[in-house]
């Protein structure tokens, strides 16, 4: 099943925020794009090149879309991350470090030239089991 919760900025129509099958729920990478959810020309980059400000947005969109699946972070299984600079790693574990529960789960972060958008400096997809989340 494929998911785009109302609660988080709408995609550009080529993607689904979400797929879901049985208890597996594999997230998109999300990023920090305005509410309007453009991610084209016309759209803006929250925080650009900020990696706390960004990593803020990310993480609270990954947390709604856990949220309209009865999930939370503690049903992360994977977390991939791609970072333009790897220097802001800290500032990104920072943030993430309020999200993630301990012990994190398995986990992946890469050193990308660019992201799709300029002013992206982080962007982050996550797989969940939410066989133990009640929905």
């Amino acid at each position: 099943m494929k998911l785009n919760p109302p609660t988080v900025p709408p995609t550009n129509g080529r993607y689904s925020h979400a797929a879901r099958t049985g208890d597996l729920l594999f997230v998109s990478g999300q990023v920090a794009v305005d509410a309007s959810g453009e991610v084209d020309a016309s759209g803006e980059v929250v925080g650009p090149g900020d990696m706390t400000r960004q990593s803020e947005v990310v993480y609270e969109n990954l947390r709604l879309i856990l949220e309209d699946q009865g999930g939370t972070f503690e049903d992360v299984v994977h977390i991939r991350t791609f970072l333009t600079d790897m220097d802001g790693l800290l500032d990104h574990a920072a943030v993430r470090g309020r999200y993630m529960p301990s012990p994190p789960p398995a986990s992946t972060t890469v050193e990308v030239s660019r992201l799709f958008m300029p002013g992206l400096v982080v962007e982050v997809e996550l797989v969940a089991d939410l066989a133990g989340s009640g929905r």
